[in-house]
């Protein structure tokens, strides 16, 4: 498809393409914010990176046995067992998925969770289990919870559906155990609880002894990475390990020039003022902020015509899923604009995606560096999430931006993609959880 041209569009270049810009020198100063706010969360001051520790480390990839992993992430539960063969290498089992019944997620928190436990017996007599052996579970619970220990984090509130009576400020680790011994399934053993981003790292990092960071490029972002200077840490428990991995929750990081359409975006948000990042770079929001800008440009007479813009007036009606189609606007129902204002649309799509792949591909640059400063050494970044792995040029365009920040030693990068860090990852967490201990 061919680039848009001023003569198609008078004020489409000059307008939006500084707009929309992010270049090397914007890149520096990222990372030079990135470090402070780093190093402010990490000393417990204020920072907009919340530098949560996760009380784990990276596995050796010398752990074996079978561990299982319980991935309860919204309507869903999956309840699988991962074999680790001590050699860097974990293959799934067995899995059992179960769908939650809305009676269960809206009903009384004891019945939930005696639900869960109920789906592990399930998945016990399913796979023709060994009641008797003993195995530790990684319970990846995708809610928002303050975690205190590596098998211990009570519920701050709950989403996507869930309102189960009497969970919020309790202890969902604990929640889950005594609703196994209460059915009798006395021989698992919660032992690590777990999030995405620590699961993609931990999947990867399990066979690349190169892995030290997990990135979630998908609905939403966020990273994390394996601290080494455990003094910076403040308010936690001395380690009897070298490092812990810190979940950076990175999307609240707010030291990024927004344009007037990330304002509005942000304005009209559930959560003004916060996620800044997260909402120039996930897929959630990327789709919304190409139709602030249609809207814009259709107000401006530069695209389309009055008529077309009742098919842009629903917010997050355009979404990131869209935009990554190769006829989009005819899929969105807008199969009889002209050739000039679809490749338009294509190139306000193009200008929002890359400036997002930009910031992400910045944004890793800055934690990798934080770790090694002259960036001598390889580093693998576990990737996962929709928007890495399918919306076309997005990896190319955040390999771009590392390459001009470190032209000699962009190759020391690695970007990969790494999936079911919710199962296999959450499995490993339990393994490496069940060699660690912190005074």
């Amino acid at each position: 498809m061919k680039p848009v041209t001023p003569v198609d569009h008078p004020d489409f270049t000059d307008w939006l393409e500084p707009l929309f810009a992010f270049t090397c020198a914007d890149a520096r100063q990222l990372i030079a914010d990135f470090h402070a706010e780093m190093h402010h969360g990490l000393a417990g001051e204020k920072s907009s990176l919340k530098m949560l520790p996760t009380f784990i480390g990276r596995p050796s990839g010398n752990e074996s046995g079978r561990f299982l992993a319980m991935d309860l992430g919204g309507t869903n539960l999956r309840v699988i067992a991962v074999k680790l063969d001590g050699k860097g290498q974990a293959q799934i089992g067995a899995t059992s998925r179960f769908v939650i019944p809305a009676e269960m997620m809206q009903g009384a928190g004891d019945r939930l969770f005696d639900f869960l436990a109920q789906c592990v017996q399930t998945f016990f007599n399913q796979h023709h289990f060994d009641p008797r052996r003993p195995y530790n579970l990684g319970f990846t619970f995708s809610f928002p919870v303050d975690q205190r220990a590596i098998a211990s984090g009570c519920l701050i509130e709950w989403t996507k559906g869930f309102t189960a009576t009497d969970v919020v400020g309790k202890d969902v680790v604990a929640l889950l155990d005594a609703a196994l011994h209460e059915r009798g399934v006395n021989n698992v053993r919660v032992s690590a609880l777990a999030n995405d981003t620590t699961g993609a790292l931990m999947a990867r990092a399990y066979g690349d002894a190169n892995c030290d960071m997990g990135v979630i490029l998908g609905t939403g972002s966020n990273a994390c990475y394996p601290e080494t200077r455990l003094d910076r840490l403040s308010g936690t428990p001395a380690a009897a390990v070298d490092e812990m991995i810190i979940n950076m929750e990175w999307g609240n990081f707010d030291k990024l020039t927004p344009t007037e359409f990330d304002r509005r975006l942000d304005r009209d948000s559930p959560n003004p003022g916060r996620q800044r990042l997260e909402k120039m770079v996930s897929g959630m929001y990327l789709g919304e902020l190409a139709r602030l800008v249609i809207v814009a440009m259709i107000d401006r007479g530069s695209l389309l015509t009055s008529g077309d813009q009742p098919f842009f007036a629903k917010p997050y009606g355009l979404t990131s899923a869209h935009l990554a189609q190769s006829d989009a606007m005819a899929d969105y129902g807008l199969d009889h604009i002209k050739a000039a204002d679809a490749q338009a649309i294509a190139r306000i799509a193009h200008l929002v995606f890359r400036r997002a792949a930009r910031i992400a591909g910045t944004a890793i640059t800055a934690v990798v560096t934080w770790m090694d400063s002259q960036l001598s050494h390889s580093h693998t970044i576990a990737v996962d999430g929709a928007l890495f792995e399918k919306y076309p040029g997005f990896r190319r365009q955040m390999l771009a931006v590392i390459e001009e920040i470190y032209p000699k030693r962009a190759d020391h990068i690695q970007l990969k993609l790494t999936s079911d860090g919710s199962g296999i990852g959450a499995a490993i967490i339990a393994a490496v959880a069940a060699g660690q201990s912190y005074r």
